[in-house]
């Protein structure tokens, strides 16, 4: 009885990939490019003129409130024009929709930190239902809950503010030919 055997090994496993190698192209992600510095800067102009706009009326009448709410609103409405929550329907609407639920949470709970929060969320939920999302809406529920500003100035000048803010956005879209159309659909 021969004891020659042949031992074979077996070939080796190829070494795992690093996991930084395949973890890069997922954390990359699909984000747009970055825009032109033509178009940030189209952007960047026509949100500040419009917030320059605002601030001076609301330094006039003595109701600086709006500021937050509609800076983000301005915001939302010459970066990313394009996007539902940026058309005029949602502008417009939701911040008169948050507007009524701040004015109503403000009248059946007090000014009270939780009691804005509450009314940003019941905000949110009614400009869902109406088909109206706008984020930055949110922020007047709670101004108004937090601030308690007088109904007869600050819902017309909300009003008056978000129109002129959806008209300065449609200005400035046709200003600049290359830019996209805004609004994508008015109501």
């Amino acid at each position: 009885m021969s004891t020659d055997r042949t031992t074979t090994i077996p070939p080796s496993p190829p070494p795992p990939d690093r996991p930084s190698a395949r973890a890069l192209p997922r954390l990359a992600g699909r984000a747009p490019a970055p825009p032109t510095p033509r178009d940030a800067l189209h952007s960047i102009s026509g949100a500040t003129a419009v917030m320059l706009a605002l601030t001076a009326i609301g330094a006039v009448i003595h109701e600086p409130v709006l500021i937050p709410p509609l800076a983000a609103s301005a915001a939302i409405v010459h970066s990313v024009p394009n996007l539902p929550l940026a058309q005029p329907r949602s502008v417009i609407a939701g911040h008169l929709i948050c507007a009524a639920v701040g004015y109503g949470t403000l009248a059946a709970l007090g000014s009270a930190p939780w009691a804005a929060a509450l009314a940003a969320g019941l905000g949110l939920a009614l400009m869902t239902m109406a088909r109206t999302p706008h984020s930055p809406a949110c922020a007047t529920a709670v101004v108004i809950v937090l601030r308690t500003p007088d109904p007869r100035t600050f819902v017309p000048l909300l009003a008056g503010s978000a129109v002129l803010l959806v008209l300065a956005g449609c200005a400035l879209s046709r200003a600049r030919s290359a830019s996209s159309r805004y609004p994508v659909y008015w109501w």
